[in-house]
Parts: structure tokens; C-alpha cells; sequence
């Protein structure tokens, strides 16, 4: 552990992670759509030598969806801008496996890699909210189980589209005549239970061969899902909560990998954090509490309800132990809905007390820069994560405490890059570069063939 060091990246979260985080003084209250706003946080982020910056998406909004959901731009439209406003950081955005088609995902990330020079990734969800199904054309939305089966396929047929290009298939010879050898153009010829992908995709591989896999869940599904095929880990929405808590899903997770033939290394587990950063530990309580002040509990209770596929929780009493609310919540965000039930139970805790402790958490990270760097170092140097998603209430503010006083601690300590050493997100996150499949298949024989020759 002693030469290793943690994975930082950046959510850009426009108006905040919260439901009246956008009436924040320095907000852009349009930040959600407004450009300059985010070339600011992706290129503070660069300037601190961030792994990434990371966009979210949601497929459906209705009366109570919090702001920063409601009039936002697309993530890969953006991220695609921001390529071109930056130059080693990564970039990050969610798409969804149950409303998308694997050979439009695979073009669209195998595009913005070539774009960026190889410093994409893709957060795969499957979408939480049963609305999504309305906007897509379908009576119903898929049951928990059913998302994560067809995930699975979906994400094998992008790879395998991401493999239909051999490195060196374009040659593009003029003299000759040769625009590619046909013989390194692979079509899948995938017909599976939920798609049917000839192939090849139409743009060939970029310098890090596959985009970066972000898989975002944490429930049983989500987790196998992510041993099987992802890079990386997006957990823990609420922000750290105990190094024990986040041990046992670390070791959890890194344990499911053997069985799939990988390495603990190839899996980087990223918890959530919202660290609010003062020059004293009382300067940080008041700002956590102005945050926090912004929110009324109506409003911490439409933000909870989200959750649960918005559950009206204005049905119950305010001051009275959290309500049974059964499987509730199981089909959509379940890791966040269980976690949110069984924390109101052990705490015998009021709707009220829920609600307000879901909407602005506290969480361990409110302090001075110190403090800050200490609490991230001790679950870091506990193998209890590989590193940290920075949500922060109130953006650009969050990022910019972040980036200007928390990482040059973490720099000083040998925790953090203070220089990027590659150009691609798989050299920022240690990833190896995956052997297309062909080639590698193609390597197999030839050593077969020549052990068979030596007998």
C-alpha cells in the first residue's frame, strides 16, 4: 500500500447534490445548462490532476424531481464538448443498458475515446424509476433482476463490437490502393435473449482499447455485474460512512473476481464523498449548516421519495418512527433504499430525522483541509476503498475547496499524483489496455503452433 496511490475524480454535479442547493450564493442557478459553468469544474478538476470528471443521468422527471435533473444537458453531448476544453483528464457519462442499443453505445464511446484520445468511460446504470418506461415506448418497466440479466448482455455485445477492429487494421496505403486489411475486420454475429448485433461497429479502436467501465450499484446484481465486466466501482451515494461498512463491500466486491478469472486490481472501488472544507473545523460546521438550511423538509421529502420511485412520504407522520414500507423501493434503487431502511431502523429514527439526514448528510467529512485529507488517508490506507467520486453539496465551490486545499495535502503525503504520467483514463487508473480478442486469439495459435513445431 505504501506505493500506492488513491484514484480521485470529480462528479460534475451542476446545482449540487441537493434539492435547494441551486439558491446557494455562487451557484449558477442554469448551471445544469450553462457550458461555461462546466468547462470551469472539468478544468479546475484537470488542474488539481484528477483521475476524471463524471456526468449522471436520469431517463425521467416529473413535478418533484430535484432541480439539477430537470433542464440538463445530455451526458456524452457534453462530454464531448468538454474533450475539447481539456486534455488529459477523463471523461465519464452514464448511459443507460435498458433504453439503449448496444451498437449505438458502442459507436457512441468508441467515438468520444477517438475524440479524446482515449480518455473515455462509460457509467452503465440500468435505470431505477419504472417512469423511464413511458418515455421509451414500453407499458412496463423491467423488474430489478430482469435490468441486470439484460445488462450483462448488453455490455458483453459493446465489448464485443469494441473488438471489431484489430489495432493495426486501417492502413490506409495510398500506393496500393489498401484501405484496411479485411482480414482484421471481425463481425460479432451476436444473437443472444434480449439483442441480435451483427457487426462490426464502424470506428475502429483508441489508445486505451476499451473505454473505462463505470458500473454504478451496489446491490447483489450490481455487484457481480461489476466483477464480470467493469473497471470500476461507483458506490456509496450517501458518502463514506465507516471504514468497516466500506471494508466489507471492498472485500466483497474484490472477492467475486477470481471466479470471472481476474485480479483484484483490475476492479478500482470508488465510494461517493461530499467533503465541505473550511480554514477551521467551526468555519466548516457553519457553511455545512447554511447548506443544509436550504432545505425544507417538504423538499427532504420529495428528494427521499426519488429513491423509492417517488413514494409519497407526505402521507405519514413527521414525528413518528419511519414507516414500514415493505419491498418499497427494492425494484429501483435498492442498495440506497435498504441502506435508508435499515439505518432508520437501528436508529429508531422520525420520518422527519430520515428525511433531513438524507437530504444534507453529514457525514465524517466536514472540517478543516486536514482533517479532510486524514479521514480520506485512513480509509484509503485501511484497504477499505482505491480511492474517491468528489459529489460536494454546492458546485463549483466544492470542487474548487477541493482541488485548492484538500489535494496538495493528499500530494504532500505521496497519496496522489502531483503530474499526470499518461495521456489515457486507463494509464491515470493503472488499468491494463485490453488485447483485442481476435488478436489475442490469433497470438494463442501461433504459440500452439510453435510448441507444437519444437515437439
Amino acid at each position: 500500500m505504501s506505493n500506492k496511490q488513491m484514484k480521485l475524480g470529480a462528479a460534475l454535479l451542476a446545482t449540487g447534490e441537493q434539492m435547494a442547493s441551486w439558491l446557494y450564493p455562487g451557484t449558477p442557478a442554469d448551471g445544469a445548462i450553462n457550458l461555461e459553468h462546466y468547462k470551469q469544474m472539468v478544468q479546475k478538476s484537470e488542474a488539481g490532476k484528477l483521475d476524471f470528471a463524471f456526468i449522471a443521468d436520469g431517463l425521467f422527471i416529473n413535478e418533484v424531481t430535484m432541480p439539477q435533473y430537470l433542464n440538463r444537458f445530455e451526458p456524452v453531448t457534453a462530454i464531448s464538448v468538454l474533450s475539447a476544453h481539456s486534455s488529459h483528464i477523463g471523461l465519464v457519462g452514464t448511459v443507460s443498458a435498458t433504453y439503449s442499443e448496444p451498437f449505438t453505445v458502442a459507436r457512441q464511446f468508441a467515438s468520444l475515446d477517438l475524440l479524446s484520445g482515449g480518455r473515455a468511460g462509460w457509467n452503465l446504470v440500468t435505470s431505477a424509476l419504472d417512469g423511464a418506461a413511458l418515455n421509451y415506448s414500453r407499458n412496463q418497466h423491467p423488474s430489478h433482476a430482469d435490468r441486470y440479466e439484460l445488462a450483462d448482455e448488453h455490455l458483453s455485445v459493446v465489448k464485443g463490437l469494441w473488438d471489431s477492429w484489430e489495432d493495426d487494421a486501417f492502413s490506409r496505403d495510398k500506393e496500393s490502393g489498401v484501405f484496411f486489411d479485411p482480414e482484421k475486420m471481425h463481425r460479432l454475429d451476436h444473437k443472444g435473449k434480449h439483442f441480435s448485433v451483427q457487426g462490426p461497429v464502424n470506428i475502429g479502436r483508441s489508445p486505451q482499447g476499451y473505454p473505462v467501465i463505470f458500473q454504478a450499484g451496489s446491490s447483489e446484481a450490481g455487484k457481480e455485474l461489476a466483477a464480470k465486466g467493469a473497471d470500476a466501482v461507483f458506490t456509496g451515494i450517501g458518502g463514506v460512512t465507516t471504514v468497516a461498512e466500506s471494508k466489507r463491500f471492498y472485500d466483497d466486491v474484490k472477492a467475486r473476481l477470481a471466479k470471472y478469472g481476474r485480479t483484484p486490481d483490475e476492479l478500482l472501488i470508488l465510494p461517493g464523498i461530499a467533503p465541505v472544507v473550511g480554514a477551521t473545523e467551526e468555519e466548516a460546521q457553519a457553511k455545512y449548516e447554511r447548506i443544509a438550511g436550504l432545505i425544507s423538509i417538504e423538499t427532504a421529502l420529495r428528494y427521499m421519495g426519488r429513491w423509492f420511485n417517488h413514494h409519497d412520504f407526505t402521507q405519514y407522520p413527521l414525528d413518528e418512527p419511519f414507516p414500514e414500507l415493505g419491498d418499497t423501493g427494492s425494484e429501483n434503487y435498492k442498495s440506497v433504499t435498504d441502506r435508508i431502511k435499515r439505518i432508520a431502523k437501528e436508529g429508531n429514527l422520525t420520518l422527519r430525522q430520515v428525511a433531513i439526514g438524507n437530504a444534507t448528510p453529514r457525514g465524517p467529512l466536514v472540517g478543516t483541509p486536514v482533517q479532510i485529507a486524514d479521514e480520506l488517508e485512513r480509509f484509503f490506507r485501511a484497504e477499505a476503498v482505491d480511492g474517491f467520486i468528489l459529489l460536494g453539496h454546492v458546485l463549483p465551490e466544492g470542487i474548487n475547496d477541493f482541488v485548492d486545499h484538500v489535494v496538495p495535502i493528499l500530494q504532500a503525503r505521496g497519496l496522489f499524483r502531483t503530474e499526470y504520467e499518461h495521456t489515457t483514463l486507463r494509464g491515470h487508473l493503472g488499468l491494463e489496455v485490453p488485447v483485442n480478442r481476435y488478436e489475442k486469439h490469433r497470438q494463442s495459435a501461433a504459440e500452439v503452433s510453435q510448441t507444437t513445431g519444437r515437439k
